[in-house]
This record gives C-alpha cells, sequence and structure tokens, in this order.
C-alpha cells in the first residue's frame, strides 16, 4: 500500500525535493504546503496545499494517509514542527527543535562543537555590545574576524569587515540597533578561516550518517565571484576538490562526532544535516551548520540519487533505521544555473512574466520565486528559477545548464554563466601536471605549516645549554653551559605512551598525551640520579592533521617545561598505507646527565636495618595498564565521553587522560643533596615488578597498602571489572607513581624538601627486607592489608 508525504515549504530547494519525493517507489502523492508556480504546475503527483498552521497541518496529514512529513525551511524545525508529527504517529524526517539549535542558535553550535572537540574556527560568545567590542578591539586587526548574529537571520546575520572600525560598527548593527532583531542578541565572534568551501549534505538517523556527493555553490551576483553576497547563484556536484580522502576524513572527525555528540547529549539529529566545511591549510572545519538541506545545493544533488528514492531513504531515517539502507548516487555530475531579478540581492520588481524555451533532455527547471496568475507564471521574488543539468562529467553539465537558462526570459533577468569555473581550473590543471607526492598522501605544505605553528611553543622549553630551535637538521646542547663538567655520565630513556594514545584517539582529546610521553621518559632517567636535559619526539600518522599534531606537540612542550627538559627536534612521519585514517603513533627520546658519585641506584648503601621506603602519589593511571583500562571501560557498557563515574563534572575520557605526573622539579634537590639512596618509577608491572628493579637480589620491600587512600580511579577499575588484589599491584600504580628508598634518619629532610618544592604529600609507604636470593618478584615485594585498603 502506498502513502502520501507532506512537504513544507515554497523555494526551489522545495520544488527540487517534490520532484525526488514523487519519483520514490511506493510514493502516492507529494503534497507541497504552501508551495510555488513550479509545485503547482509540476501535475502527476505533486500538488500544493494551503495550510497555514502546523495544527492544520497534522490535521490534514491524518486525514490524508500521509505517511512522511519532510519540512524544506529551518524556521518550521526550530519552532518545533517535529514533534506535532511525531505526538501522531507520522515520521519526520527532521530534527527536534532542540537539535535543530545547531542552526538556530549559533553560540550553541559553537559551545557544542567545543565540546566534542570538532574542528572549528576559534570563537567566543556575547551578550554586551561593550564586551564584544573590547574584545574585538583587543585580538583583530580588520579582514582576520568574523562577526555572526546568533539566531536565525534568513542567511544574513553573517558579516567578515575588512577593518576594524567597519567591524565595529557591525557589532552596533547587530547588537544595539537590532538589524536583525532578536537574533542579534547574542553574537559569535571568530577568527577568518581562509580555503575553499564545500557543502555537505547528509541522510542522518540519529545514528548514522550518509553524505550525498560534497557540493560547491557560488554566492556572488556576478562573475568572477564578484558583487554582493546572494542566497546563492549557482551550485554543483560533485566537487572535484573534495576528494574520496576528505570525505573519509569529514566523516571521521566532523561529521560522525557531530552526530554521536548531539544524541549522547539527549537531543538525536534526524534529517538532513548540512555542514557548511572550509579547507584549511590545517584540515577540515565546520564554518556552520544547517539542520535541513540547503539551496541552491539540493538542487545539484538530488538528481544524483541513483537508488533507493528520495522517500524511501527519508522514511527510513525518520524511522531510525538508515543503515539498513543501501544508498548509492550516479557516476554523473550536475550543475545548477539560477536565474534572478534585475536588482537583486537589493530591490527588485515581482510579476514580470516569464517564457521558458525548450531545454535539453534531462535538464530540470526548478521554480524557487514564481507564482500563477491567470495561466501566465510571474517572477514572485529575487531568486526565480534555476536550471539543473545531470551529464557524465562536470564540463558537459555545466555547458547545458548554462545553454538551457538562455532560453528563460522575463525582464530584467540575470544569471552568472561561469557557474564552476574553480572546480573546472583544478580539473585542467590536475591533468597537465600529473601525479603528486600531495596526491600519494603526503603533504610537505602540511608540514612547514606545522613547523610555524609550533616553534614558539618549542622555543618556550629552552634552557641554559640549549636554544630550543627547530627547523634544522639536528639538535644541539652545550653541556658546559649546562654546568657539567668531564665528570659527567650521559643517561638516556626512550618510550611511548603505550594504548593510553588509543583513549586520546576515542575521546578525541589530544593536547595531554604528549605530557605523558615526555613523563614517561623523564621519569626512568630521574631514576638513575639524572637531571634530564633534552628531549626529542617521533609522531608517526596516515595524514598529517596539523591541528591535532599541534596539540600534541603543545603537550610534549608543556612535559618539557614541567622537567626543565628543553625540547631540541623531532621527526614528522606521514606515511599513508601504514597507520589507519586518524591514527597517529609517538615515541620519545630524553638524554639526561648525572655526576658519576650521583648515579643511582646505590645498591651497596641499601640496608634493610636502617632504609625504609616512601611513596609519591600518582596522577591516576599515568600510562599503563591501558589495555585492560580499555577492556573494563568497553564492558561496563560506557563510552568515552560518557560522565566519570568518579567524577561526573568531567567525562570518562578526560579522567582516563590525566596526563603522568612528572617528578624531576620535587625530587632533583634531594637526589642531588644525596639523601635517596634508590628509587623505583612505577609503571608497566605496578608494586610487584618495578621496586625490585632497583634493589640488591637479597633484599625486599613490604607495602603497606593502608598507608594511604587508594584513589578513586582504581577503586572504580577494581569494583568495575573485578579486578584482584595481587593484579592491580602487579598492572597499575595503585596510587603510586614514584618509591624512594631513604635512610630513616634521612625521611623528615625528604619530606621536607619535596613539600617545599610542591610535592608530595609524601607517604612513609613501607619498610625495607632482607630475602632469599633465588626467590620471585611477588615475594620480594609484600602487599600488606590490602584486602582491607582496597576493597
Amino acid at each position: 500500500m502506498g502513502y502520501n508525504v507532506l512537504l513544507v515549504g515554497s523555494g526551489g530547494r522545495e520544488h527540487a525535493l517534490a520532484l525526488g519525493l514523487a519519483a520514490s517507489e511506493g510514493v502516492d502523492k507529494v503534497f507541497v504546503a504552501p508551495g510555488n508556480g513550479g509545485t503547482e504546475t509540476a501535475g502527476g503527483k505533486i500538488q500544493n496545499v494551503n495550510l497555514n498552521s502546523f495544527d492544520e497541518m497534522v490535521k490534514f496529514s491524518v486525514a490524508n494517509n500521509v505517511g512522511l512529513c519532510v519540512p524544506g525551511p529551518e524556521q518550521p524545525l526550530a519552532d518545533g514542527i517535529a514533534a506535532h508529527f511525531k505526538n501522531v504517529g507520522i515520521p519526520v524526517f527532521g530534527p527536534s527543535a532542540a537539535a535543530a539549535q545547531i542552526e538556530a542558535s549559533k553560540a550553541f553550535a559553537k559551545e557544542f562543537m567545543a565540546r566534542h572537540q570538532i574542528p572549528t574556527a576559534a570563537f567566543k560568545v556575547f551578550t554586551k555590545f561593550a564586551d564584544a567590542e573590547a574584545y574585538v578591539r583587543a585580538n583583530f586587526k580588520g579582514g582576520d574576524f568574523v562577526i555572526k548574529a546568533s539566531g536565525l537571520a534568513a542567511g544574513k546575520g553573517v558579516l567578515i569587515p575588512e577593518t576594524l572600525e567597519e567591524g565595529v560598527q557591525g557589532l552596533k548593527d547587530v547588537m544595539v540597533t537590532k538589524e536583525f532583531g532578536s537574533s542579534g542578541d547574542e553574537v559569535v565572534i571568530e577568527e577568518r578561516l581562509f580555503g575553499e568551501e564545500v557543502s555537505v549534505l547528509t541522510f542522518c538517523d540519529g545514528y548514522t550518517v550518509i553524505q550525498f556527493p560534497g557540493a560547491q555553490d557560488h554566492k556572488r551576483i556576478f562573475e568572477g565571484d564578484s558583487g554582493p553576497n546572494t542566497g546563492g547563484m549557482g551550485a554543483y556536484a560533485p566537487a572535484p576538490i573534495y576528494t574520496s580522502a576528505l570525505q573519509s576524513e569529514v566523516q571521521r572527525t566532523i561529521l560522525q562526532p557531530t552526530v554521536n555528540g548531539l544524541r549522547r547529549e539527549g537531543i538525536p539529529f534526524v534529517g538532513c544535516l548540512y555542514a557548511g566545511i572550509i579547507l584549511t591549510r590545517s584540515g577540515p572545519k565546520v564554518i556552520e551548520f544547517n539542520c535541513r538541506f540547503g539551496d541552491p545545493e539540493t538542487q545539484s544533488v538530488i538528481p544524483l540519487l541513483e537508488s533507493p528514492g528520495l522517500a524511501t531513504v527519508c522514511k527510513r531515517a525518520a524511522e531510525g533505521c538508515l543503515d539498513s539502507v543501501d544508498v548509492r548516487f550516479k557516476k554523473a555530475s550536475s550543475a545548477t544555473v539560477v536565474l534572478v531579478a534585475g536588482g537583486y540581492p537589493g530591490n527588485y520588481a515581482k510579476g514580470h512574466e516569464i517564457s521558458v524555451g525548450s531545454v535539453s533532455a534531462g535538464v530540470s527547471i526548478i521554480h524557487a520565486g514564481t507564482k500563477r496568475v491567470g495561466g501566465k507564471l510571474l517572477t514572485n521574488g529575487g531568486r526565480v528559477l534555476a536550471v539543473t543539468a545531470v551529464a557524465e562529467n562536470l564540463e558537459a553539465a555545466i555547458k547545458t545548464a548554462v545553454a538551457d537558462a538562455a532560453s528563460i526570459k522575463f525582464e530584467g533577468v540575470h544569471y552568472r554563466k561561469d557557474i564552476g569555473h574553480r572546480a573546472l581550473t583544478l580539473l585542467q590543471t590536475t591533468k597537465k601536471q600529473g601525479a603528486t607526492y600531495a596526491e600519494a598522501g603526503v603533504s610537505i605544505d602540511a608540514g612547514n605549516l606545522l613547523v610555524q605553528k609550533i616553534k614558539s611553543i618549542v622555543k618556550a622549553t629552552r634552557r641554559s645549554g640549549a636554544d630550543a630551535d627547530i627547523g634544522g637538521f639536528g639538535g644541539v646542547f652545550d653541556m658546559t653551559a649546562a654546568g657539567y663538567d668531564q665528570d659527567t655520565l650521559l643517561v638516556s630513556g626512550t618510550d611511548g605512551v603505550g594504548t593510553k594514545l588509543k583513549v586520546a584517539h576515542l575521546a578525541n582529546i589530544h593536547n595531554t598525551i604528549g605530557i605523558d610521553l615526555v613523563a614517561m621518559s623523564v621519569n626512568d632517567v630521574l631514576v638513575q640520579g639524572a637531571e634530564p636535559l633534552f628531549f626529542l619526539d617521533y609522531y608517526g600518522c596516515s595524514k598529517l592533521e596539523v591541528d591535532i599534531a599541534k596539540d600534541v606537540v603543545a603537550g610534549i612542550a608543556e612535559g618539557c617545561l614541567q622537567s626543565n627538559c628543553a625540547l631540541i627536534g623531532g621527526e614528522t612521519a606521514e606515511m599513508p598505507g601504514m597507520y589507519l585514517p586518524g591514527d597517529y603513533d609517538l615515541a620519545g627520546f630524553v638524554v639526561g646527565a648525572v655526576k658519576r658519585h650521583q648515579l643511582l641506584p646505590r645498591m651497596e648503601l641499601i640496608n634493610p636495618d636502617t632504609d625504609v621506603i616512601l611513596g609519591l602519589p600518582s596522577s591516576g593511571v599515568h600510562s599503563n595498564g591501558y589495555s585492560l583500562v580499555r577492556h573494563i571501560v568497553t564492558a561496563s557498557g560506557l563510552s568515552y565521553t560518557s560522565p566519570c563515574p568518579w567524577r561526573p563534572e568531567i567525562t570518562l575520557g578526560q579522567a582516563l587522560l590525566t596526563p603522568t605526573k612528572i617528578y624531576v622539579r620535587e625530587l632533583l634537590p634531594a637526589l642531588r643533596k644525596g639523601l635517596v639512596k634508590a628509587l623505583s618509577h612505577i609503571t608497566g608491572g605496578g608494586f610487584t615488578d618495578n621496586i625490585p628493579r632497583c634493589l640488591p637480589d637479597d633484599i625486599g620491600v613490604t607495602v603497606d597498602a593502608s598507608a594511604y587512600e587508594l584513589p578513586a580511579v582504581f577503586k572504580w577499575l577494581k569494583a568495575e571489572g573485578n579486578v584482584a588484589d595481587a593484579e592491580l599491584a602487579r598492572t597499575f600504580n595503585c596510587g603510586i607513581g614514584m618509591v624512594l628508598v631513604v635512610d630513616r634518619a634521612n625521611v623528615d629532610e625528604v619530606i621536607k624538601s619535596v613539600a617545599e618544592l610542591g610535592g608530595g604529600p609524601v607517604v612513609r609507604l613501607g619498610t625495607v627486607t632482607r630475602v632469599a636470593k633465588d626467590c620471585s618478584d611477588h615475594e620480594r615485594v609484600k602487599i600488606l592489608h590490602a584486602e582491607k585498603a582496597w576493597n
């Protein structure tokens, strides 16, 4: 049995949607409320209806076997049309009012993207003109920022001032004189991004996201992309610049995280999520989101849908089962040329008669601003008609659309004859230059951009002996300048961050993992009594995502600052095919120095009769045991964006990515005074495997688990994973990241030294014991009172 569709709207987008819906299998009738001259004369299954309120639309739909509602414009969606239809059980291909905020409130959208680490321009939100003006004057020069009215402003609420004063006046127009009404009660000020723009329209059901071919439109009224901005003078798809690699990257970094984030915030997005993407030197970023089909991009992408029909896909999405549909697009190109009234986008006349000559086979004439009066077709808007052609290639589609546009006549008619000129130039250039390194997946430009972005970050780590300049073939360290003489030993260490890196990928948090990388290496050389001097890093990836790499390096630099260690160089390797898209790997290498007589451990001095062990608290799980952590998280049913069970004000991912503590500054003075006989960095293997590494074969320790409180993260892991005490002790640091072997007579001085440097609190952890030489590590490290303290 067939069903009818109610399509809400009256523009060119709605005419294009009506044609697509009517061509779908199972659809008997497409009612368009209110429609336009094109839908009025389309005939066949398409029929205009005069319905003025949501209640009228619902009543009509119930009475006329409507099985799907498709709202076209953003305003009905923002006003909550979806709820009215869902209340009577009619599926709606469109988001709830709450989810429509992704377009209806630019402030909401930007803050949402910040919460979910979705790449976009840096921004701030203001509700007071004075605050906004002060921010602009303090941070921008003109031509480098954008002003956006937060609310819906019919596509006109974005200002790109070329001078500072023009920007201040624009703020006044929006916030004080209310040029856009209440839409300007709140404004977003953001950095201006530069690059090619792409419109990415999608089908969404709250879980699955399926992209249409990427489209590009032309906003300027005149050829050569000159003159005032308009609602759109034409579009084409697929855009050659939006490669399959970019499509995958946008899916992974923008679209899927957006749909997942909205669902997790309790407002699942169902409908067409439209992402306005800008392809910057540091990767694709979001300019804006829309909660509906775009115009004129819809006119270009709908004809490319091959199977199943548009109504079928929309209905499955509205019913939450988009993953059951095999959506396919034609291997073809489309181009749309928009014809506008004379004077548009300024003042223009209406009511001029339109004549349409013969058009080529397969060409669609889409009506936007038209009406039928007394049998005549008249202009009734600024954008009047659009001509969409589909052909085997883009050049042919553009040529046909422009030629057929010439057959349409009305007084003052204007259209652009250069639609797609950027794409055609790109295609010609690509054909001439042949294969490139960038085409193979390696971007030298991205590498150079990364170096420029991190130079000042790295420079901040300079110290005596190193200037921390990067970009050369190697780094230099002056031992004499650092205060070391010939009686000095060099100590080196190298490490990674294990599968904690996987958690960073899954949580999309990259600005702390670099601290872990430094911490794991510098703590290892510290246990040998050495002061870390300089550090080098390795960053390997499939595709260099500059902003992510910059965040990682910023973390590495922060780790170097915490340990007074110069970051003097590194290697960034972009290797397509070696890593999965979006993945990267890290390794670090540190060199430290210690005077010969201060080298640790001093095993010959360790004495069970006089020595005790002290502990310094960890900051969390540090960087070991994450394979077990991930196993427990998966079994718990939580995700890394879920509220943290023991700290609900942050996400589980944020809690688990708390960076490894660096002990250099708080311990080095005590080491230099000879107060510590041995150190053990508690990493993989926990107490059981790490403490024996700094002891003679016949020496062991007892660890009093009741001497401190087991941190909440370990309590949760233990309870959620049913982890036994012994397993906890040999996998995790259990809240103690560094163990010190100290003469009982020096304990108070060590505690005082650590406290003066802001470290600690020092835990009096246990005693040193004598054991048989051939005993196991488990026998050498006895953990007392764990059954009571850890359970």
